[in-house]
């Protein structure tokens, strides 16, 4: 016959064992719902990741994460941050003109030109190879005689994943154009290292004024038609980077809290 004692050592082992094996199967619903948010978040992870490198640069002012994308940022009215080294932009607006077709070839297609970008936050001077992209070339030498580019924003900064400030847009809304469209060119094995100049696109053959400047070395798909390299002034573009960005693309992706206005753009045959 069981003693009281006894019975009451039973029941105290038997609840125990209740106890631990509750824990247990709590232990393991955790584990399992941690595994899942692991995993979640991974992907959130991986997407953003991807999205950065694949969709950095748009030029018709929406967001995306496909491979034929371009630098663009949310048009912002929030009063730019003061950044050291930059002033307030010199008086005027952007011309807006508008034409239907592309220019006429008028480059020398052999030669080298230079651009020279007079920003209210320094000077950024990059060479243009024409052998390689006559087009591109073309028509920023054709924009910049027409002074197409004085007086816009550059839109665009981006400080996670792709390091580029993208400019050329007079509306300073990522949508901006002159108005017509040439083909892409010297995409072939093209990379994006730190003093990159290339042209953003919002798919194939669709360049209009649009471009980005990399800052810092940068991974995209060869999808960008690279037509420029910085000479001077990589360490005006680090100083708008360090500036930051106003995150109204996502987390590093929006417009440059410095004013970086392109007072100024000319080019000239090297």
């Amino acid at each position: 016959m069981v003693s009281s004692e006894q019975r009451r050592r039973q029941l105290a082992r038997e609840k125990y064992e209740r106890q631990q094996q509750h824990r247990a199967e709590a232990a393991a619903k955790a584990r399992k719902r941690n595994v899942v948010i692991g995993a979640v978040v991974a992907l959130v992870v991986i997407g953003a990741g991807t999205a950065t490198a694949m969709g950095a640069f748009k030029s018709d002012g929406k967001k995306t994460s496909t491979a034929n994308a371009a630098p663009t940022a949310a048009p912002s009215s929030a009063k730019p941050v003061d950044v050291k080294g930059c002033t307030a932009p010199q008086p005027g607006a952007p011309n807006k003109k508008q034409w239907q077709n592309e220019p006429a070839m008028s480059i020398d297609q052999k030669s080298t030109y230079t651009a020279t970008l007079e920003t209210s936050c320094g000077q950024v001077v990059f060479t243009m190879d024409a052998s390689k992209a006559p087009h591109t070339v073309n028509s920023f030498n054709f924009l910049s005689g027409e002074q197409y580019f004085d007086h816009t924003k550059c839109h665009r900064l981006t400080t996670q994943g792709i390091y580029v400030l993208q400019c050329g847009d007079p509306t300073a809304t990522g949508s901006g154009s002159p108005g017509y469209k040439f083909q892409d060119e010297n995409l072939t094995g093209a990379t994006y290292p730190a003093g990159t100049v290339a042209m953003a696109n919002s798919g194939a053959g669709t360049n209009g004024s649009q471009f980005f400047l990399v800052y810092k070395d940068t991974q995209l798909p060869p999808n960008y038609t690279p037509f420029g390299k910085i000479t001077g002034g990589l360490d005006v573009l680090t100083n708008i980077a360090g500036g930051g960005e106003n995150d109204a693309n996502g987390p590093g992706d929006g417009a440059p809290n410095a004013n970086v206005v392109l007072n100024k753009v000319t080019t000239v045959k090297s």
